[in-house]
């Protein structure tokens, strides 16, 4: 297990937190590189210019956080300070630097975003995918040490199932989180590429996705079992399900029997799902 990992992230990101036997260094511009594990990749230029105004004329109040990697630095926390300074035509920004492994790098740079609200629902799942592939950690895990719900979690990482077209219009702002699960919802995975263009170009808000995704996997359901609408309880509990596993759950009912079929796409999805069965 990595270095690291016996502190929640919360006690490690207050660790990072300036105090006043920090000493502030002046360091080259050129000397800094990004933090390899940022999890963000959309930087809003516009507000990126307005930060850069204000350390024209006020200066970076306050310092980085960077550690020494060979002979140049590496932002841990600080990034959006750093690329204004650059816009700005600073030569030198202040910073504080710490030794880090790289383990603890990338939980800061996750933690600090997820804090702050500035990850897309994609880069957030992302983050997540990481932190869970690097760390060797179970979504268990990692709702405990991000103090994040395993359903949130989950639910997130879901999205990555998506195709990288669908994923860039979330990305992008065009299409909601809520947009996407929804379409995850689909009985017929073809299908969604074209439902999808059809949100974008109608501006349907997710319940009326959601309307039009029940009404296509009703479709699904007489062409496959010529069979009647369910009653109204076995579709309150299918959706309490689908909720509680983050995919898509069917009831199926005979008389006195009948079973549950929940749908998975992979196998780390099945494992996700198995560990909620668990609890």
């Amino acid at each position: 297990m990595a270095k690291g990992l016996g502190k929640g992230l919360g006690a490690l990101f207050q660790e990072q937190d300036l105090s006043e036997r920090d000493q502030v260094t002046q360091i080259s511009i050129k000397d800094i590189r990004a933090n390899p594990f940022q999890p963000r990749k959309i930087f809003d230029q516009s507000a990126l210019e307005e930060l850069a105004q204000s350390i024209k004329e006020h200066g970076i109040l306050q310092p980085i956080i960077v550690r020494k990697k060979r002979v140049k630095y590496e932002i841990v926390v600080g990034e959006r300070r750093f690329r204004a300074a650059q816009l700005a035509g600073l030569v030198e920004v202040p910073a504080v630097i710490r030794e880090l492994d790289d383990a603890q790098m990338m939980e800061l740079a996750i933690l600090e975003n997820l804090q702050r609200e500035d990850l897309s629902p994609i880069e957030e799942a992302e983050a997540y995918q990481s932190l869970l592939e690097a760390l060797k950690l179970t979504q268990d895990q990692l709702s405990q040490r991000l103090g994040k719900s395993r359903p949130h979690i989950a639910n997130h990482i879901r999205l990555l199932t998506l195709s990288s077209d669908i994923q860039h219009y979330i990305n992008d702002g065009v299409l909601t989180m809520g947009h996407g699960r929804t379409l995850l919802g689909l009985k017929n995975k073809k299908q969604i590429p074209l439902v999808a263009e059809k949100v974008i170009k109608q501006h349907l808000n997710v319940r009326q996705l959601e309307e039009l995704v029940q009404s296509l996997n009703e479709d699904v359901s007489r062409e496959t079992k010529n069979k009647g609408k369910k009653d109204i309880f076995l579709e309150e509990k299918e959706s309490q399900l689908r909720d509680y596993f983050g995919t898509n759950v069917l009831i199926k009912k005979t008389k006195n029997k009948g079973k549950i079929e929940i749908e998975f796409f992979s196998e780390d999805d099945l494992e996700r799902i198995l560990e909620l069965l668990e609890d």
